[in-house]
């Protein structure tokens, strides 16, 4: 490691919060290393929970149709976010970013912002979207069949504002499968706490907006994709489509590529792997 290493951020993904990173930063910080997870808008402490959530008696129609509280989040307010949060901790200097699923369309959009202050993005199983192109235009092709999130939402996002998903439902089998979803390979009793503290809605406007590229700007930045090849949230063939439109994209700035044999969140199944894949960055 060098002698000053550049701190290190992480950004975790849809319905998680900077809880998710516990484990990771214990790992990074034991070897001396500057390092902070932070909350994405509409996430953690800046989440906020649809009534129906915690209505007694529960109603799952009203479930179904209630007006998410984060339908006004966007991707312009979550990367202006994300890039005063880099600037804080990088105190004007660049800061290594490591993000976590849709964390990564954000990471997208404060790269493009602000390049100079980030050295180096790190994509763990995250959407690393081509210029122009919206997360949510990735979902549904071919490269994501399989993908288990879909099936997992209880609302209609473009009727209220939100992907939803409903972590306190008492039915085992709708546990089970936000478990394979997010945590195949994450101890079951790790795996339910973390479901415990999912948030219900993700907003819809952080996978609709996207970004303009430029090769002075996001391109001019290194990166690495850590790629999961049992991923049931972003299959591995969606996870290769992004790189491979990267290279294309600014093929003087190649991708860096790491294979995990992990699922969707190795963060908390192998913790000491993903920090030692940033304790080799600078």
């Amino acid at each position: 490691m060098p002698a000053d290493p550049t701190p290190v951020l992480f950004v975790h993904g849809y319905w998680h919060g900077s809880w998710c990173w516990n484990e990771v930063i214990a790992e990074v910080a034991s070897t001396g290393r500057c390092c902070l997870a932070v909350d994405m808008v509409g996430h953690g402490l800046r989440a906020r929970r649809p009534e129906s959530v915690n209505a007694r008696p529960f109603d799952t129609e009203a479930l179904a149709t209630e007006a998410s509280p984060v339908a006004d989040v966007d991707l312009d307010q979550a990367g202006d976010l994300l890039a005063s949060q880099i600037e804080r901790l990088g105190r004007g200097g660049p800061v290594t970013v490591v993000a976590h699923s849709m964390g990564g369309t954000v990471l997208t959009r404060a790269v493009q912002q602000v390049p100079e202050l980030v050295a180096h993005a790190v994509y763990l199983a995250a959407f690393m979207p081509a210029s122009d192109v919206p997360a949510i235009a990735y979902i549904q092709t071919p490269e994501n069949e399989g993908e288990l999130v879909g099936p997992s939402l209880r609302a209609d996002p473009t009727a209220i504002g939100a992907l939803r998903l409903d972590p306190a439902a008492p039915d085992a089998d709708y546990r089970g499968r936000l478990r394979e979803t997010f945590y195949g390979d994450v101890d079951p009793g790790v795996a339910d706490a973390a479901i415990g503290l999912l948030s219900p809605d993700a907003p819809a406007g952080i996978a609709l907006g996207a970004t303009t590229l430029t090769r002075e700007g996001w391109g001019s930045v290194s990166r690495t994709y850590v790629t999961c090849a049992r991923d049931m949230a972003i299959r591995p063939a969606l996870q290769q489509k992004f790189i491979a439109e990267a290279d294309a994209a600014f093929p003087d700035n190649p991708t860096s590529v790491v294979t995990l044999d992990a699922s969707h969140s190795p963060f908390l199944s192998m913790p000491g792997e993903v920090a030692a894949i940033v304790g080799k960055l600078d």
